[in-house]
């Protein structure tokens, strides 16, 4: 696997070939036999093996007897103590309230920010939707400023969908 670690312009096209790779591998994941939790735990570690900025990765689910709380399914990278999170707090929780992605390139300048590790420097957050209903998220946090791009975005919105299908 190609693993993407130079952010300098000009670096697109081979984000881009990467990101066609690892969607591919995703759908083969999400075909194949392993159980739903299972599955996501794949996804991310696929993500974070392929992508060296993808520092965490993790999916959040909306909690069905706790409509407006998010709670961790799974993820790869250093441990965190936010395995619940409210609507409206930190990036996830305003994902999830506003139902919109967030890109996050300087995770200092957020007052909103609830911080997983000092290391962390900037995080991107996907929301999955079943129809028009948020019911979860993708999140992934970067030890390294201002990474992630637009390619990044449709690609994770790609993920997200596939993930929409059994999350």
């Amino acid at each position: 696997m190609i693993l993407i670690c130079t952010l300098r312009k000009g670096d697109g096209l081979e984000k881009a070939k990467l990101f066609t790779k690892l969607t591919l591998k995703a759908k083969e994941i999400l075909r194949g036999e392993k159980n739903r939790g299972e599955k996501l735990e794949a996804i991310c570690k696929l993500l974070r093996d392929s992508v060296c900025y993808y520092n965490w990765v993790g999916f959040y689910a909306v909690d069905e007897k706790k409509p407006t709380e998010l709670r961790l399914e799974c993820y790869e990278g250093e441990p965190t103590e936010h395995l619940r999170i409210q609507f409206g707090e930190g990036i996830c929780g305003m994902v999830a309230m506003l139902k919109k992605t967030l890109i996050v390139q300087d995770v200092s300048k957020e007052d909103n920010y609830l911080s997983c590790s000092p290391k962390v420097k900037s995080e991107i957050v996907i929301p999955i939707f079943k129809g028009n209903e948020i019911i979860g998220e993708l999140d992934i946090d970067s030890h390294i400023e201002s990474p992630f791009t637009l390619d990044d975005e449709k690609f994770l919105t790609e993920i997200a969908k596939m993930v929409s299908t059994f999350l």
